[in-house]
């Protein structure tokens, strides 16, 4: 597994969270790739996947909010 150089975006605590229960955030992977906190809906989710796509057994749909992902814009690469 790869290892968390950053954050991408703003801490929740910039985000209103100031407790552990609304926490989504993004990370940027030393190995490129991207680490997502978000809420688990997978199985309410899983059904309305368009027929184009899928998940395998180990991986999960994750929710995080709008802001979360708007605030992180900024810092995410573009290539």
């Amino acid at each position: 597994m790869s290892q968390i150089i950053r954050r991408i975006g703003v801490p929740p605590s910039q985000r209103g969270s100031t407790g552990g229960g609304n926490c989504p955030d993004i990370f940027e992977l030393a190995d490129g790739n991207f680490a997502v906190i978000g809420r688990d809906a997978t199985d309410s989710l899983a059904p309305d996947l368009p027929s184009d796509a899928s998940r395998a057994d180990y991986e999960r749909i994750v929710v995080i909010t709008r802001e979360t992902l708007i605030r992180a814009k900024p810092d995410i690469p573009d290539v």
